[in-house]
């Protein structure tokens, strides 16, 4: 397939409306330092009667997406929505070809990386981001390394390197290896594929509601759980939800139900004391603790703001979890024949006893990552 050229997307920051060409591989405001959005102008609406015949992946949505024409795809996308209770359905997303929702973002920062050619990628990740851009780049013939915490799974850094990727660990937790990457990004002719500054990412995680409002219909639920570290599926449900508003295909936004870690619970803690952001909440942790949902264990999320922005403008909430709720819950999905990695069981953890509304919850990684929580 012959390249295609990046599109006419800019970058914007949220905060002091800096701009900049998308295809630039400057991975951050240069101004604040903080994370980019995508202005992608008006985009035109997804007609549920056009999807028939189209292809069977995420790039089936092809209206709402900043890049067109993708020549990367390992068929992501499309995965089940299977009821578990009478109100509360899951939607598999572990069955991505990865293993878990993270291929959603990853091809499309690896289909633009593929369109800028640097010379090499790096990103950083705790373990299922950096196992998807490590394929995806793998897909695109892109040269890639994934800094990854100590204590990272191996089963994750095993993965990576199968794809031929160099994992790289790095001293310390989450951050460290964010600041180890965000150093590498910084020299010439790296792109950074970094699922929480890149906003290409939230773009593909959006196709995570178009999937559950094409499945059910051209409805969506009464409320959509998520479980929050950096919060870069609720930001993407955010986007979607507000676009299927805004073209008139659905009456109302679901309520975004954030779901935390109660070991690792910054955002919760500032939703509660009723602060925009993290500065001077009581209860917000330096580094992260150790939590069973490692995934999510974020202390300080450079994208805070927006998602407690996000929650609040949907009539959701946060909720938090215990470390026993999370062993209790992982074992009772694989009774019922899912088996999911700690972290993708906190939403249902959470919200699997909802009965007054209902709700989709995502088993977002493949328990054989991580193993059974002991």
């Amino acid at each position: 397939m012959a390249d295609t050229p990046v599109p006419s997307a800019t970058y914007l920051c949220p905060r002091d409306g800096a701009r900049a060409d998308s295809a630039t591989t400057a991975w951050c405001c240069p101004v604040c330092g903080g994370p980019w959005d995508l202005d992608t102008g008006v985009l035109p609406p997804v007609r549920l009667d056009a999807l028939g015949g189209r292809v069977n992946s995420l790039w089936r949505y092809e209206e709402v997406l900043p890049l067109a024409s993708p020549a990367v795809s390992l068929g992501e996308g499309r995965t089940p929505l299977v009821p578990l209770t009478d109100r509360v359905s899951a939607k598999l997303d572990y069955m991505m070809p990865t293993l878990s929702f993270k291929d959603r973002g990853a091809v499309m920062l690896a289909e633009l990386a593929r369109r800028l050619s640097p010379e090499r990628v790096v990103a950083d990740s705790s373990g299922n981001a950096g196992t998807a851009v490590a394929a995806y780049c793998a897909r695109a013939g892109l040269p890639c390394t994934v800094y990854v915490p100590e204590g990272t799974s191996p089963k994750k850094t095993e993965q990576i390197r199968a794809h031929g990727a160099r994992p790289e660990t790095v001293p310390g937790g989450r951050e460290a290896a964010a600041a180890a990457a965000r150093a590498a990004a910084d020299v010439p002719g790296s792109f950074y594929a970094s699922h929480v500054f890149n906003p290409y990412f939230l773009h593909g995680t959006k196709t995570y509601v178009y999937e559950i409002w094409e499945e059910l219909g051209g409805t969506l639920p009464d409320a959509i759980a998520v479980p929050v570290g950096n919060g870069t599926l609720l930001l993407g449900a955010a986007l979607a939800t507000a676009e299927l508003l805004a073209h008139g295909l659905i009456d109302r936004r679901p309520a975004l139900i954030a779901v935390q870690a109660e070991a690792v619970s910054p955002l919760a803690a500032a939703f509660r004391a009723g602060a925009d952001g993290l500065s001077g909440v009581p209860g917000v942790p330096d580094r992260a603790r150790a939590t069973l949902a490692e995934g999510i264990a974020i202390p300080r999320p450079p994208r805070a703001r927006q998602i407690l922005a996000a929650v609040r403008e949907s009539g959701g909430t946060f909720l938090t979890v215990t470390e026993k709720q999370i062993r209790e819950a992982q074992r009772d999905l694989a009774r019922r024949g899912f088996f999911v990695e700690t972290t993708g069981v906190a939403c249902w953890a959470a919200v699997g006893g909802m009965t007054d509304r209902s709700v989709v919850v995502p088993l977002c990684g493949a328990g054989l990552k991580t193993g059974l929580a002991p």
